[in-house]
């Protein structure tokens, strides 16, 4: 049976970390506000594994967009309200805004990265393709741009918007220790292998 996009939500939701945040969030009016990443697909991957939601999450990720001031302090500002409204939760919540990346990445990760223009456009960078998944906070819809096939299958396959194979393999490698049964497709292609 395929995975819909409202069976990924509510195979997310079932993590009452994701719930609270997809509850209380919204209420802050995040421009372009997504609740993104790992919290996501691994509750997806926790599933098949027959695990507890959130097992194996580190983090949980909030990506917005606001270009209206591209400060470290507006950046953080928003941090800090989003820290205030969610501190009983006890898990920690990684804030970002995607219009201030480009002026960081390659400092710290040694890569060119190009100045977004929204929310989504930092989704759509993520090194595998099939993690590429967000629920817009304004509207509790489901960002995938690739689908959610190679996600239920577990087909890690390199995004061909970001082609860095290295780190590509070692966010591979690290996913596939953790859940063995994932499988690394040795192209970028976006056909099943």
């Amino acid at each position: 049976m395929a995975l819909t996009p409202d069976d990924l939500i509510a195979q997310a939701m079932r993590d009452p970390v994701n719930a609270a945040l997809a509850k209380r969030l919204p209420r802050l009016g995040l421009k372009q506000g997504f609740l993104t990443a790992g919290c996501l697909f691994q509750a997806t991957w926790n599933h098949t594994a027959g695990r507890p939601p959130g097992w194996g999450v580190k983090d949980y990720d909030v990506f917005y967009f606001d270009d209206s001031d591209l400060s470290w302090e507006a950046e953080d500002a928003v941090i800090r309200r989003v820290h205030e409204a969610v501190a009983d939760l006890g898990a920690t919540v990684e804030v970002k805004n995607q219009a201030r990346v480009h002026l960081w990445y390659e400092q710290r990760f040694k890569a060119p990265y190009p100045r977004l223009r929204s929310a989504r456009d930092g989704i759509d960078r993520y090194l595998i393709a099939c993690t590429r998944v967000g629920i817009d906070l304004a509207d509790g819809s489901l960002y995938a741009p690739d689908g959610l096939d190679d996600l239920a299958a577990g087909i890690l396959r390199m995004n061909p918007l970001l082609p860095v194979p290295e780190m590509f393999n070692a966010k591979a490698r690290d996913y596939q220790s953790r859940w063995p049964w994932l499988r690394i497709a040795t192209c970028a292609s976006s056909s099943t292998p």
